[in-house]
């Protein structure tokens, strides 16, 4: 039993190491203008809270969906994919979302951002709206989502 336990320590540390180490590999390709950056931490409590507020349903994916929601004057969180290409597609957002006074917070990967939000598809952004469902689920990452929100206004 003891060789058990410690393979499955060591498959966890494994697991953690190819995920910093995919981090890492992830950078290179971070378009120029992607600031503030989620760091390692920040950028695994973000697609926490992206699978949570998936789970509720909160999510706006999607560039016209994003800025349909932020010009409708919905109150969140917008993350966006840092190796987006061409960078037009999203040179424009963090600027109108300054304009629009809603804090926002890249991730090196579109990928990641589009697994974690349960599609087969990479997503280049996403607003997360808590209580825009009416069906009221938001309270089960209520808590995650303020310590993220005060870790992005830090950046």
């Amino acid at each position: 039993m003891a060789k058990i336990s410690k393979t499955k320590e060591s498959s966890k540390v494994d697991k953690e190491s190819k995920s910093e180490s995919l981090y890492e590999q992830r950078l290179p390709y971070v378009t120029p203008f992607s600031t503030p950056l989620a760091d390692k931490k920040l950028n695994k409590k973000l697609l926490k809270l992206i699978k949570k507020s998936s789970k509720a349903k909160d999510c706006k994916r999607g560039i016209k969906e994003v800025i349909k929601a932020v010009k409708h004057n919905s109150k969140g969180l917008v993350i966006l994919a840092g190796d987006v290409f061409p960078y037009d597609v999203i040179s424009h957002l963090p600027v109108f979302l300054e304009d629009h006074n809603i804090p926002y917070v890249f991730i090196p990967s579109k990928s990641d951002l589009g697994n974690a939000c349960n599609t087969k598809r990479a997503t280049s952004t996403l607003f997360i709206v808590p209580g825009s469902n009416k069906k009221g689920k938001s309270d089960e990452y209520k808590e995650d989502y303020e310590e993220v929100m005060k870790l992005v206004k830090k950046l």
